[in-house]
């Protein structure tokens, strides 16, 4: 199963990225500003991270016996591990977080604090994802589980006429998936891909960094619970997956609604392994923006309501992308691209359920 790359060739070759490029290159300079974050990014940082713990204290304390209180500070933990993946790692493991390469790879491993493993998720997602976006095989964010159709170019199979109703469930499982199951089985397949670099010993260094990232995540989440916060066994196994669950919502509801959309095209390469088209144009023909006046929403999930931005420039901190919005609109549309934009987060969630459904639809 080795990785054989696709190369992006466009029959009519365009000068789109490099003029938006040198626009935003302008305006930096022009506004004397750093591609990375700044104090806006350390405030963050300190309010997530404090907002995600603090409710763990209140649980080990033992101090909270309504079980309603309780389960709710679990909710709350939920809220706020979606908000550090989505507006603190997500930009440290593509390095805008910090100019300081050493910053942006302590703040990257911030995702072991919530289950998940930093090279599992640089390779899915800063290589595969960023690289080939929608395409089926290569871009593991559409390559669900069998009963989620999530491309035209899947197998379609009869319970798909369902997956509008039942995939929101689904999506609730995400991150439960990658703290128990997924990581080990994506480190695996990437090995057996060649993408994991670093020498012969690399594979065998990161496994066993899962595994001791693993077994002390569960001994905070589980064991800590119980035997420092006095709780049963049962009743902090339920209500981690219920933190799981509203994680792992939160993050497909942010996530899909930018891909898998009516608006999108699902490119296929062919023998040769190339797409025909360029690779900035592919990007933003494949990305939806959604909500772009809702900063409150904005700065919950990182920018990544602007998510054509985020595809074309990944290396620039998410602080800058609402202004760098209008330059990359005016650009595509100057080169008569689309530029995707869903006015609301819930029109998006509804764009996102109708191609859903029509990618369940019985062959007529």
């Amino acid at each position: 199963m080795s990785f054989t790359p696709l190369s992006y060739k466009p029959e009519q070759p365009s000068d789109f990225f490099k003029t938006l490029k040198n626009r935003i290159d302008s305006y930096f300079v022009d506004n004397k500003k750093d591609r990375q974050g700044d104090f806006r990014m350390y405030f963050k940082t300190f309010f997530m991270l404090a907002a995600y713990i603090s409710p763990y204290c209140f649980i080990i304390s033992g101090s909270i016996t309504n079980p309603f209180i309780y389960t709710g500070l679990w909710v709350l933990m939920g809220v706020f591990m979606a908000g550090i993946g989505l507006s603190i790692m997500h930009d440290a493991i593509h390095g805008s977080y910090s100019k300081n390469s050493f910053a942006n790879k302590l703040i990257g491993e911030v995702i072991n604090l919530v289950g998940g493993a930093a090279i599992n998720w640089k390779i899915q997602h800063n290589v595969l994802h960023h690289t080939y976006t929608n395409v089926e095989e290569y871009d593991m964010d559409i390559n669900g589980p069998a009963i989620l159709r999530f491309s035209p170019n899947q197998k379609k199979i009869g319970i798909h006429k369902y997956q509008h109703i039942y995939a929101w469930f689904l999506y609730g499982l995400l991150t439960l998936n990658w703290a128990t199951y997924k990581d080990f089985n994506s480190l695996i397949r990437y090995k057996k891909m060649g993408l994991i670099g670093g020498g012969k010993y690399q594979f065998t260094l990161e496994l066993i960094k899962i595994i001791i990232m693993k077994l002390l995540y569960f001994t905070f989440m589980i064991v800590f619970p119980i035997y420092v916060g006095g709780a049963t066994g049962l009743t902090v196994v339920l209500n981690f997956v219920v933190m799981q669950w509203i994680a792992g919502f939160i993050l497909s509801c942010v996530f899909q609604p930018a891909h898998v959309m009516e608006e999108c095209e699902f490119a296929v390469a062919g023998d040769d392994k190339i797409i025909h088209e360029d690779w900035a144009a592919h990007q933003v023909i494949n990305t939806v923006n959604f909500a772009p006046k809702n900063k409150l929403l904005g700065w919950y999930i990182g920018g990544l309501n602007f998510q054509v931005e985020h595809h074309l420039f990944p290396n620039i901190c998410h602080i800058h992308y609402r202004a760098l919005s209008q330059i990359v609109k005016a650009t595509a549309e100057e080169f008569k691209l689309p530029y995707n934009v869903q006015p609301t987060f819930g029109s998006a969630l509804w764009s996102h359920m109708k191609m859903l459904k029509e990618l369940g639809k019985a062959e007529e």
